[in-house]
Parts: structure tokens; C-alpha cells; sequence
């Protein structure tokens, strides 16, 4: 196989052998007719720029000396001799020279040019065949095989692989005989691109949005300093637009889902509602009907009891489902908050007999403004988490504090602690931790909790009082009306 440095060796000799051969037909023709010195020279020039046509600049330099010199042989006073007898012919000489140097550096910086627009023209040719290729491809069903394959068939390449930073997997097309996978994950994991002319690889990371995608190695291709990039980012593009439609048809898919699970339990709860009523009535009736015995009115109390918690239930749900879907927009009034929370607390003690609730008021005002039935709710979800997720006989500690401007309720129960990991995430839409996946819910209680504290101006978060085995939630309100008009 012929080297790099041979194969341009040859490439300058054989222009300037031809050229020269030229030359020496031209001087031998000129010498017979008895050309003078001017004609012979313009001829010379003449087979100098055609020369230079398809040549090096050394070679060209090479058939421009040589001219010059047949020109002074055999041509220049004294005759066959490299002596000049004028300095007009030395001036004449020079300026020869000169003229072929400069005509023989222009044309080649013509040629080159002219090549660089036909490489370019054609790299630009690819990439668009590329492009066209990779914008056919149904973005949903994108697998990097074939988009690896389109990539490989549309630049002749040996082989292509790409590094997947998401899943840390690697895809290759094509047969590569110098370990391009590997070299391209190193690459991703380096966090840098290079190039390789022995091994004629390149590798170039994909960017998109301000993140690493992965990385992408070429074996084979050409022009790698002007072609790698551009088509690394016309991969980038491709995955990120694969991405993007995924993520859309995610969200449709949640938005529709979605809209089917609160029209379900709209229905359910209303459906529930009347059954319900039915229940009730017919508890009463059974008291009504005539004397009962202890065992029967307990079981009659019971029926109504459950059937009331039922009820409350599926109001429950029914809220929850229509402030997840809406905007919530609180209904202000004036109420006392300790009667509201002894209320609450009450409710939940009754529910949960083997939990302890304690209430506590450390001085907070007894009226305040905001929404009784959204405070209610945002309540109810934390006593519902600290009795679900603290272990039996365990005690509950509910306090009611506040400042100049707010008020907040503090709820706090023992039990495992929230994962440091997972403290930034309880409040997300659907999120259970890996303590709440073995109990039964929805992952909806503290989203929806936060969302009614954030529409009062107020906030939830996890207490300064959570420790390894204390979990403590802090609900805030503003206290006066006014200070939900100013923080508007």
C-alpha cells in the first residue's frame, strides 16, 4: 500500500516531468524556426499556466525555473550558454520568472478554491441526505440501530457507534476493526472530542439543549475536521426531537388519563351519594321502627356511622379530584381555626383509636381568614399520612402557632424518616416514597395539600422538626385578608 508522503511525492513529479517534457518539445520547435527570445517566452508561459492547471505549487515552481532557464540557453544572447551578456535580458529574465511564479500561484489558488467549493458542495449534499433521512425516521419509534444505519449508509462509513448516556448502553453499525464502541464510550466519559487520521476515526459528543446526549464515533469517514461535527449534531437533533415527541405523548397520554380518573370519580362519588342517603334513611327507620335491643342499636349506630364516614369519603375524593384538575380559588371568610382544628383532630381520633392525637394552641388567634373547607382538606391530608404512617399506639403532635402576619399548623408523628433523597419529591403529582408504596393511596394527598397552601398565599413544607425517626409537616396560612392582597 503506497504511503501518504510517496503518494504526494508522485503527484508533484509527474506535473513537473510533463511540464518539462513540454517545455523541451516547445524549445526544440522554437530553436528550428528561429523564435526570438519575446515569442519563445510567451509561448513557454502559455504551456506554463496550462501546466499548472492540475499541479502543486512545487511542481509549477519547478517548470517555471526550468523555462526560465531554457530561455537563457537557447534563446538569450550569448547562445548556448547560461551567461547573460545584457542586464536588459537579466531584467527580462526576471520578469519572466516572476510573471510565470505569480500566474502559475494564482491559478493553483483558483484550483484549490474550486476544489474546496466542489468538497464543500458535496459535504453539504451529504449532510442534507443525511438530514432528509434522519427527518423520515417516525420519531416515536426512533431505535438508535436505524438511525446509526442511516448515518453509516448516507457517508460510507466502515462503522458508526453511539453511546447512550441515559441508559449507558452502546449501539454500533457497520463491522469496526479498531474497537470503535469502546473508544466512543471513553470519549463520553472523558467529555471530550478527537480524531484519529491513522486509525481515520473521529468522535464528537452529542449536545442538545445544554446536555450530553452521549457520544457518536465515525470510522472512516472523510474530511473528518468538517464533517464529524455536523453530523454528530444532525444525530443530536434527531434524538432530541425522538425525545421531545416521547415526552408529548407521554403528557397527552397523562392529560387524557387524567381527564378519565376525575370524570370516574365524579361519577363514583356521586353515584355514591344516593345509596348513601338510602343507607341513612333506612338506619333511622330501623330506630324509629320500635324498641331495639343493645346489640341492635349498636349495630344500627354503627350502619349509620360508617355509612356517614362513606359520605364524607367520597365528598372527599371528589374535591381532591377537582382541585388536582382546576385552579383553586379560595373562598375567604372569617373562622375560628382552633375550633377548626379541634374539629379535625376529633374526627381523626374517633377513625384511628389506636393513634393518640394531641392538640396544642401556643397562642394563636382564634379567627383568621381563608377557605374553611380547603383548610379542612389540607389538614385531613396530614392527619391521614401521620395516622397511616406512624406505627399503633403511637402519639400525634398537633400545634397551632403564629406570628404578626401568619399562622401555621405543625403535624408531627413517629415513624420512619423521609429519605434525604426523596424530601424534594413527596409533594410532585403521584409521588409515593418507598415507605408509602406498601399502604394503599393515590399520591395525591400532599400535592394536593401544598396546592390549596400555595392558593392562600401560604405554604407546606417539611417542619425544622423532622429528625431520623420524627416526621413533621408545617402548613402555613396568612392570618388578616389584607395580607393576601398584599403578597398578590
Amino acid at each position: 500500500m503506497m504511503t501518504p508522503g510517496v503518494a504526494g511525492l508522485r503527484t508533484s513529479l509527474v506535473p513537473a516531468f510533463r511540464g518539462c517534457i513540454v517545455l523541451g518539445m516547445i524549445t526544440a520547435l522554437a530553436y528550428a524556426l528561429h523564435l526570438n527570445s519575446a515569442a519563445t517566452g510567451f509561448v513557454f508561459l502559455m504551456a506554463i499556466v496550462l501546466n499548472c492547471l492540475d499541479c502543486g505549487i512545487a511542481a509549477a515552481m519547478v517548470v517555471s525555473v526550468a523555462a526560465v532557464g531554457l530561455l537563457n540557453y537557447f534563446f538569450i544572447e550569448p547562445l548556448l550558454t547560461f551567461r547573460v551578456a545584457h542586464p536588459v535580458d537579466v531584467a527580462a529574465l526576471a520578469a519572466f520568472l516572476t510573471a510565470s511564479l505569480v500566474t502559475t500561484l494564482l491559478a493553483s489558488k483558483a484550483r484549490e478554491q474550486a476544489r474546496a467549493a466542489r468538497r464543500d458542495r458535496c459535504n453539504l449534499e451529504l449532510l442534507y441526505d443525511c438530514a432528509q433521512r434522519l427527518l423520515v425516521l417516525d420519531p416515536l419509534r426512533t431505535e438508535p440501530p436505524k438511525f446509526l444505519e442511516a448515518v453509516r449508509c448516507v457517508f460510507g462509513l466502515k462503522a458508526v457507534s453511539y453511546f447512550d448516556a441515559a441508559s449507558a448502553t452502546l449501539f454500533t453499525a457497520g463491522d469496526s476493526r479498531c474497537g470503535l464502541a469502546e473508544k466512543t464510550r471513553d470519549a463520553y466519559i472523558m467529555g471530550k472530542d478527537g480524531t484519529d487520521t491513522e486509525l481515520a476515526t473521529s468522535l464528537r459528543l452529542l449536545r442538545a439543549g445544554g446536555r450530553v446526549l452521549g457520544a457518536i464515533g465515525f470510522e472512516g469517514i472523510e474530511h473528518p475536521e468538517i464533517m464529524a461535527g455536523p453530523a454528530a449534531a444532525l444525530v443530536a437533533a434527531s434524538l432530541e426531537r425522538a425525545q421531545a415527541c416521547q415526552y408529548a405523548t407521554r403528557a397527552e397520554d397523562a392529560a387524557r388519563a387524567e381527564i378519565l380518573r376525575t370524570a370516574i370519580l365524579d361519577s363514583l362519588a356521586h353515584e355514591f351519594k344516593t345509596p348513601l342517603a338510602t343507607i341513612l334513611t333506612a338506619a333511622g327507620g330501623i330506630r324509629q321502627a320500635g324498641p331495639l335491643v343493645d346489640s341492635q342499636a349498636e349495630l344500627a349506630e354503627t350502619i349509620e356511622s360508617e355509612a356517614e364516614r362513606l359520605g364524607q369519603i367520597s365528598s372527599r375524593l371528589l374535591r381532591i379530584a377537582r382541585i388536582d384538575s382546576d385552579d383553586v380559588r379560595p373562598r375567604l371568610e372569617p373562622f375560628d381555626v382552633e375550633a377548626e382544628v379541634e374539629d379535625t383532630v376529633n374526627r381523626y381520633a374517633g377513625r384511628f383509636r389506636g393513634r393518640r392525637i394531641v392538640f396544642v394552641n401556643h397562642g394563636a388567634p382564634r379567627e383568621v381568614f381563608a377557605d374553611v373547607e380547603l383548610f379542612q382538606l389540607a389538614l385531613s391530608q396530614l392527619l391521614d399520612n401521620a395516622c397511616k404512617y406512624s406505627p399503633p399506639e403511637s402519639t400525634i403532635d398537633i400545634t397551632l402557632e403564629s406570628d404578626p402576619r401568619s399562622f401555621w399548623v405543625v403535624v408531627s408523628n413517629p415513624g420512619t424518616a423521609i429519605l434525604p433523597s426523596e424530601r424534594s419529591l413527596i409533594f410532585e403529582r403521584f409521588f409515593r416514597g418507598s415507605q408509602g408504596r406498601r399502604l394503599a393511596g393515590t399520591g395525591l394527598g400532599l400535592y394536593v395539600a401544598r396546592k390549596i397552601a400555595l392558593a392562600h398565599r401560604g405554604s407546606l413544607d417539611l417542619a425544622p422538626q423532622s429528625i431520623q425517626e420524627l416526621v413533621a409537616f408545617r402548613l402555613v396560612f396568612p392570618i388578616r385578608r389584607d395580607e393576601y392582597v398584599v403578597a398578590a
